[in-house]
């Protein structure tokens, strides 16, 4: 007998534990984001895929065509081309691609370019149905921007 009423207040209390427990729950505030009917702020550290940096004077690329972002990059997820201009004397950025389903996002790009010519996105919901979505044609998404 004395082992049923020890069983039953064991029980008792265990309950009472478990609904002070959730109670304090319930009264705390929410810390759920909504997603994606709320957003909340990124990080200033956050590092998303690369993006070229407007010239604040010309709104182009301020990006001298050095290669040192592509030589760089140990994913080899960069590509970057240029033309000459019509004077011939100077060089034209006419590719800079970046392949984001090979890219570790080590950001040695961003620390090699000498001119500051990229940055890193923070764009971070990104989805996609083929990896092609994934390869960014930065002129085009420069120009996007502006």
């Amino acid at each position: 007998m004395k082992q049923y009423v020890n069983n039953i207040y064991f029980g008792l209390k265990s309950l009472v534990v478990g609904l002070v427990v959730t109670f304090k729950a319930m009264i705390q505030p929410v810390v759920t984001v909504q997603y994606p009917r709320e957003e909340i702020d990124i990080t200033p550290n956050y590092r998303g895929h690369i993006e070229l940096v407007p010239n604040p004077e010309t709104g182009e690329s301020s990006c001298i065509i050095c290669g040192m972002c592509a030589k760089e990059c140990p994913s080899e997820c960069i590509t970057v081309k240029s033309e000459k201009s019509g004077d011939g004397k100077t060089k034209v950025l006419s590719l800079f691609v970046q392949d984001f389903t090979k890219c570790s996002l080590c950001g040695l790009c961003v620390e090699n370019c000498p001119k500051g010519a990229i940055q890193f996105s923070d764009e971070y919901d990104l989805a996609g149905f083929t990896k092609e979505m994934f390869h960014f044609d930065l002129i085009k998404r420069l120009k996007e921007r502006q």
